[in-house]
């Protein structure tokens, strides 16, 4: 048997009550086409795999790829469209907001080669996103789509979409270099391709969901922001260092905060460190959700890993303190330069550490 034409990858995490009406839905707009549907599940402990498998029992067109030990929206996305032998393929979410009935529009576009990506978009005339939009999920949306049109070689209204279809050879090119973390795995594709890839957008309204819980919050953004900080600079440093340094820096946002309410009821000593506590707890929980994903502390590892990381970033604050006071007393230095240098230090003994101690200690 030849390969389909068409490979629809649905990346999925507690989706099981959608992944009926995503099966109807294909069925329905794909008709007529040699399609098939390729469901990538990270173990959700709702049995979405077992749904999907259960219409894989009856339909050779559905298939799915149940990931244990491995987690993340790209990285699925890349595994299930290496997984096909299409000629093209597609990505849509597994909730049902983004609209199936542009698949077939979407691979006209191709097939006539119109594009290299097809874009399904909510920022263009006939497109709409608030519909299926919380006002947090709206924010977060906009302000990643404004950082990703300053950095991104062609122009894209809508970068932060989740809905795209291309040829497969071209993901079978541009694989290798894709760093596969994060969810945008669109601006991952855009900013890997060495040549400038001719994009088209077709608009659709995003619709609410219907079932199960937005997985979108201000982790993604965190995540975003690393990911255009390794293109921008080329790859040069690691994914998580730039991570774990993302999250150092809302770090700092906090303990500034709890600083600013503290100060006024507490000694200013007292105050530094209620507010270096109250940032060393948000950063271990943020890497533990983002930075160390894969190897996220759960049960009593993480209240160990907690106080491991505890240790860890007070030793990082006593070198600080110290670097930056050795440094002052060089008079061509300012205090400005030395306490950089000092926070540099810090951050790469606090990287080194934490990752040999606290998210291998288990």
């Amino acid at each position: 048997m030849s390969p389909p034409i068409l490979t629809v990858v649905v990346p999925c995490y507690n989706e099981a009550a959608n992944v009926p009406a995503m099966v109807s839905r294909l069925r329905t707009v794909l008709e007529g086409l040699d399609w098939e549907v390729l469901f990538v599940d990270d173990d959700s402990p709702d049995g979405t795999a077992a749904v999907a498998k259960q219409f894989a029992a009856e339909d050779a067109r559905i298939r799915c790829i149940r990931r244990v030990g491995r987690k993340g929206l790209s990285s699925a996305c890349v595994e299930g469209m290496l997984a096909s032998s299409a000629r093209y393929v597609a990505v849509i979410d597994g909730d049902l907001q983004h609209d199936e009935r542009l698949l077939p529009a979407m691979l006209r576009t191709l097939e006539a080669d119109e594009a290299d990506v097809v874009i399904g978009s909510r920022h263009i005339s006939g497109g709409e996103a608030s519909k299926g939009f919380s006002r947090l999920r709206q924010m977060i949306s906009d302000g990643g789509t404004g950082l990703a049109r300053l950095v991104l070689p062609v122009p894209v209204a809508d970068p932060m979409s989740g809905f795209f279809m291309l040829r497969r050879e071209t993901v079978d090119q541009l694989a290798p270099q894709l760093t596969g973390r994060g969810f945008k795995i669109l601006l991952d594709l855009l900013l890997t391709s060495p040549q400038t890839l001719k994009v088209k957008e077709l608009p659709y309204v995003f619709r609410p969901r219907e079932a199960g819980e937005s997985k979108l919050d201000t982790i993604v953004l965190i995540e975003f922001l690393t990911l255009l900080l390794d293109k921008v600079s080329g790859g040069v440093l690691p994914m998580r260092f730039l991570s774990f340094a993302a999250v150092g820096g809302f770090g700092l946002l906090v303990h500034l905060l709890v600083l600013t309410l503290a100060i006024h009821q507490l000694d200013f000593a007292t105050a530094q460190w209620v507010a270096s506590f109250a940032a060393m707890t948000a950063n271990f929980w943020l890497n533990n959700r983002l930075t160390y994903s894969d190897v996220r502390l759960k049960g009593r590892a993480l209240w160990r890993g907690l106080l491991i990381f505890y240790v860890v970033c007070g030793i990082g604050v006593a070198a600080n303190v110290g670097v930056a006071g050795l440094l002052l007393h060089d008079d061509h230095l300012n205090w400005g330069l030395a306490g950089a240098a000092g926070a540099l230090i810090t951050l790469v003994w606090n990287y080194a550490v934490s990752a040999t101690l606290v998210w291998r200690a288990r």
